[in-house]
This record gives structure tokens, C-alpha cells and sequence, in this order.
């Protein structure tokens, strides 16, 4: 399944908004990488197995599943997590990218490519590539509320 959507940072029509730039954009996004914790509800904890100037293999833990994922980054530009597959995940990969089409505009891209092929329906006849994609919508909101939140009151203690 491939599934994209954007979602805008700063709206320049609503005032009561704080604009962020785009290194705080990427500050708080990448936070992500290290402290996945805020942007991944159930994870217990997630290791570092190795980190260089643009790529962190990490192993995350919900519990008893554990997920190894490898994050690669252009600095400012996007990040990609891509989670290898194994008995209680299907793997996949997700890409945020941030857009500026005009100074100060900021949105997030995301892309997710997944093994969900599109079309299947559960036993209700509910689309289930359609429950993911609202899913991934939601998730993606939080996201953008935790980076606002990161970019202007620095990092959760």
C-alpha cells in the first residue's frame, strides 16, 4: 500500500499560531529519531545499535515485540524509518519530508510504503487499507502537535 499526505505547520492566516522555521521543524522532527518515545505510543524503550552522520539503526520495544528499524536523514530535508519485517510486523517504510514552498510556509510530506496490498476488507466489510490510512492520518496530527510542542517549549524532560 502506498499512502501520502501533507500536513501544513504554519498557517500564515491564523495569528494566535507561532510561525517555526524550518530548523526548528527539523530540530523537533528529529528528536524523533533519538527519543522516539512522544511519537510512538506503547513503545517501552528503544536502543541505539548504531549511529553515523546520516543513519541511526535502532531497536524498538513495545512489549515483547521488538522492531529493528534503520533511519536515514538529508538534514533539514527528510527523514526515512524503515522497519524490517519479522513474525508480529509486517515491515514498511515511512518518509517525512519537510516542503517549504514559500518562505515560512512549512508542511510535512508523508509517504508510507507498505506490504498492506490495497482493496482487502475485513470480515465486516470494512476497507482496511482505508482504517490504516485514517490511522496513519492521526498519528501523523500527533506528530505535527509534538513537533510544535518540541520547537517552542524545548524538549520533554
Amino acid at each position: 500500500m502506498h499512502f501520502e499526505h501533507l500536513i501544513e505547520i504554519n498557517d500564515p492566516h491564523n495569528p494566535l499560531i507561532e510561525t517555526l522555521n524550518r530548523r526548528q521543524v527539523w530540530d523537533a522532527l528529529f528528536y524523533r529519531v533519538h527519543e522516539p518515545g512522544i511519537f510512538l505510543p506503547g513503545l517501552e524503550r528503544c536502543e541505539i545499535l548504531s549511529s553515523s552522520a546520516a543513519r541511526v539503526e535502532r531497536l524498538l520495544h513495545f512489549g515483547q515485540v521488538s522492531i529493528r528499524d534503520t533511519v536515514t536523514f538529508m538534514e533539514q530535508v527528510w527523514l526515512c524509518f524503515e522497519s524490517a519485517a519479522n513474525g508480529e510486523h509486517a515491515g514498511g517504510q515511512l518518509t517525512i519530508r519537510i516542503e517549504e514552498p514559500e518562505d515560512g510556509q512549512i508542511f510535512l510530506r508523508f509517504t508510507y510504503e507498505t506490504s498492506l496490498p490495497e482493496g482487502i476488507t475485513s470480515n465486516e466489510g470494512v476497507q482496511v487499507s482505508e482504517f490504516v490510512k485514517s490511522a496513519y492520518r492521526q498519528s501523523d496530527l500527533d506528530t505535527a502537535r509534538a513537533i510544535r510542542m518540541i520547537a517552542l517549549n524545548g524538549r520533554p524532560q
